[in-house]
């Protein structure tokens, strides 16, 4: 499929759902819409991912594009009124949308009639089933190894981790499948369940839904993670995806010299052994499951300091650990088919 990312004045470096589908999704990404970088290309900004030039406006592109991917997730999921008119000019054209917000295209007059006269689909990715239960808290049951990318806190690398882990496994012939929990991952893989999307109650149980649909096809289940346990907004889809998943193994994800929670300045982030310890006992009152290996997310520093936090990242959680990105996933996936 061919599309379009919306963007503006958020590429690259708070537009974490569009660098995920420029880096792991099968779309032919045809353009990025970013006011702000008007004339330049993805390549300019990102080297490890496919290529794009960077436009102004939907109507540049809506004559050669199958949809339109919002590919920016503000705190809180709003809808900014000034993507209107690109959303607009994308149905006219006979295009659909791809909507990760919390707030539903669906439900919006203007938007929904546009889509039903050019005859075009809405995909609002975080609307969730309406037939979701509690979890069984049976998920450990599946005969697969399943492993839980965690965070010490939001935009961590979880996703990135997941999909990293993904093509090693694929790469070494593993029958492996990621379990996609935040919009990101649903809109690179068009399958999943958005967590945070869901009624608390039913988190955990859309999380154990999601394996036992793939476990029997699959040797290895990496489950996409969410927040941290130690942040004040998103600790709650963190619990209820770790209790659901019952993982084997736990994969932490850290970004590099982060030193504060993401959005909440005033608080510090706990000392990494300590988020190993809290995890695994976390995990424990469930299903036992230890911290197996690490994912540090390096690309903002140079290549000798990178290799220098890792190690002292390896050393923190007294496990194996890499950049995914930067040197590869091997490291990971020895550890976990540990």
């Amino acid at each position: 499929m061919r599309i379009a990312i919306l963007a503006h004045e958020q590429f690259p470096n708070h537009a974490k759902t569009a660098i995920g589908i420029l880096r792991y999704s099968d779309h032919n990404v045809v353009a990025v819409l970013d006011r702000t970088k008007i004339g330049e290309r993805v390549c300019d900004y990102v080297s490890d991912v496919q290529d794009a030039p960077i436009i102004e406006e939907m109507s540049q592109v809506s004559s050669e594009v199958d949809a339109l991917s919002i590919g920016i997730a503000p705190i809180g999921g709003d809808f900014d009124s000034t993507w209107r008119s690109d959303i607009q000019d994308a149905l006219i054209n006979g295009c659909d949308i791809i909507n990760g917000l919390h707030y539903f295209l669906e439900d919006d007059k203007r938007i929904s009639r546009l889509a039903d006269e050019h005859n075009c689909e809405i995909w609002d990715v975080r609307k969730p089933p309406d037939d979701l239960t509690v979890s069984d808290g049976t998920a450990d049951n599946v005969d697969a190894t399943v492993v839980l990318t965690v965070g010490t806190d939001c935009s961590s690398g979880k996703m990135t981790t997941s999909f990293e882990l993904l093509q090693a496994a694929r790469d070494q012939g593993i029958d492996a499948a990621v379990i996609p929990t935040g919009q990101t991952g649903v809109m690179i893989t068009d399958r999943g369940i958005v967590v945070d999307g869901v009624i608390s109650d039913f988190a955990a149980g859309a999380v154990e839904r999601m394996i036992k649909q793939v476990a029997a096809e699959n040797d290895l289940i990496i489950v996409e993670g969410q927040g941290s346990i130690a942040h004040p907004a998103y600790s709650g889809v963190t619990t209820s995806i770790l209790h659901g998943a019952m993982p084997d193994g736990l994969i932490l994800c850290h970004a590099a010299n982060r030193e504060a929670i993401r959005g909440y300045d005033h608080i510090s982030l706990p000392p990494i052994d300590e988020y190993t310890r809290t995890y695994e006992q976390l995990s424990g009152l469930v299903s036992p499951a230890k911290v197996v290996a690490g994912a540090i997310n390096t690309h903002h520093i140079e290549e000798a300091k990178a290799r220098t936090a890792v190690a002292d990242y390896a050393a923190a959680i007294d496990a194996p650990a890499t950049d995914p990105v930067r040197f590869d996933a091997t490291k990971i996936l020895n550890a976990v088919l540990k």
